[in-house]
């Protein structure tokens, strides 16, 4: 793994609209900040709704029939994308450094998880774009009928903070494989490796107006997006709260096609025949990767009453050993992403000590400066308790106790969320009824975040609309077109 560059050159922090990195139009910037230290990084160009109009119009003059886009070989939108991921890999130790000090994850997982799993969704989509195609379908009477796969339009995509890469990498690939034109908003938080990728896009030589990407707020760039009547299709992912917002506001204008990817109260369930220290390893894993910061944390911790006291045990004792500190250096953990996010960590641990709950580990700030909150562990936690029932998307492992099988998933799926779940256990009986019992959209059994661009990913009720990644994940890039041709006989 490369060594990481702890003071990358920020290259890129203007607007990139129809292939040119432009100032956005009324003038205004943005303070982008290193979440391990709290200081300003640079400033960035703000998006606003002229800029969301700006980009628009080109998406949609590149989607023209007749445009280069329109006419390029479904084959050569496949070699345009693979292109893109091998200007990534080139770059991937400068993108993990950018991301690192942008968003405050480790560097390791930067290099290691991030970039990886981006490059490997952009050559996965790459080679599907020749391969998404209609079929012929035999009709009663002297009929030709066949369908065509073809594209939506222009397609508006909001992505978080947490996996700025790679959420921008789950977005473009199955969008651009399909023919699609996109104007992208990235996270104001998180901009800086998103407006890099765009050079590489030229780079790799996508047609003017396929790609726009703009940086700015959800209430003013975001919004122009989910209302836009030339925008045909809307995709975010972020919490459920902007979710509601942004299905409403699709709704009030052109209908425009929808889907989201958002919250998530993950249960992760131990048996008592599970392997108690792969699964206390795992379960640390799966609640502490990326600061807590991921929407399928299994941040719900369930455990069975004949292991419950060795495993929190042994969870807090793990938690106190997890390694904090600046994330250019060999450590598990970096901060919070900024102080909002890292204040409201710390009100939902001080909600599980005022509501009873057992803090076992940590609890409070880390460090002197930065965003950083200590691995903290609650056990003994109620179903009624805030910590129990909200995302709290941070380093807190809520722990709570069960006896049986039919009431742990009586318990699990009495959550508005449903993104994903896990069971640990040696029995495949139990490893199947609970996979087939529980209401969610991944399911994993004695692993976690075993998350790869060929499987899909999305959540049952406020978790989301819609599919990413996998085959699925073209669903949404797609309209599917009828055609049925009378045959009439020849006349001699």
């Amino acid at each position: 793994m490369a060594a990481g560059i702890p003071n990358p050159e920020v290259k890129y922090t203007q607007l990139f609209i129809n292939n040119e990195f432009v100032n956005a139009e009324s003038g205004k910037t943005f303070p982008t900040l290193n979440p391990a230290t709290g200081e300003q990084i640079c400033q960035v160009q703000e998006a606003d709704k002229m800029d969301v109009d700006k980009a628009v119009k080109a998406a949609k003059e590149a989607f023209k029939l007749g445009s280069p886009w329109r006419t390029m070989d479904a084959s050569e939108r496949g070699h345009l994308l693979y292109k893109l991921a091998d200007l990534m890999e080139r770059d991937r130790e400068y993108l993990a450094s950018l991301e690192t000090l942008d968003n405050g994850k480790p560097f390791s997982d930067a290099y290691t998880i991030d970039l990886d799993l981006s490059i490997k969704c952009i050559r996965y989509y790459a080679g599907y774009a020749d391969k998404n195609h209609g079929k012929t379908i035999p009709l009663d009477g002297k009929y030709l009928c066949y369908t065509r796969h073809e594209p939506v339009g222009v397609c508006g995509q909001i992505i978080p903070w947490n996996f700025p890469l790679l959420m921008q990498a789950w977005k473009l690939g199955p969008a651009l494989a399909m023919g699609n034109c996109v104007v992208m908003k990235l996270a104001e938080q998180t901009p800086l490796t998103g407006l890099y990728v765009c050079s590489l896009i030229k780079e790799a030589g996508f047609p003017a107006g396929v790609v726009n990407v703009l940086a700015g707020f959800g209430p003013t760039a975001g919004a122009a997006i989910s209302e836009h009547m030339d925008i045909d299709k809307v995709a975010f992912t972020g919490s459920t709260e902007v979710g509601h917002i942004i299905q409403q506001a699709a709704g009030r204008t052109n209908l425009k096609k929808v889907t989201l990817e958002l919250g998530g109260k993950s249960p992760l369930i131990v048996l008592d025949d599970a392997d108690l220290d792969t699964a206390v390893e795992m379960a640390h894993f799966a609640l502490f990767f990326n600061q807590g910061q991921c929407c399928c944390a299994g941040s719900r911790l369930m455990v069975q009453e004949g292991i419950y006291d060795k495993f929190v045990e042994k969870a807090a004792a793990r938690a106190k050993d997890r390694k904090v500190g600046n994330p250019f250096d060999k450590v598990e953990q970096g901060p919070q992403v900024d102080e909002e996010q890292f204040n409201k960590v710390l009100g939902y641990i001080k909600s599980g000590i005022d509501e009873g709950a057992n803090l076992r580990a940590g609890g409070a700030k880390w460090g002197d400066k930065g965003f950083f909150v200590q691995p903290t562990v609650f056990s003994d936690v109620t179903d009624d308790m805030k910590i129990c029932r909200e995302e709290i998307f941070g380093p807190v492992q809520v722990i709570q106790k069960f006896s049986t099988v039919e009431e742990v998933i009586e318990r699990a799926n009495k959550n508005n969320y449903g993104l994903a779940a896990a069971v640990f256990t040696n029995n495949l009986n139990n490893a199947t009824y609970l996979s087939n019992s529980l209401r969610a959209g991944t399911v994993w059994v004695n692993c976690y975040d075993a998350l790869h661009s060929q499987a899909p990913f999305g959540g049952y009720k406020m978790s989301g609309i819609g599919r990413e990644l996998g085959e699925y994940g073209l669903e949404a890039y797609t309209e599917v077109k009828t055609v049925t041709i009378a045959i009439t006989e020849k006349n001699s």
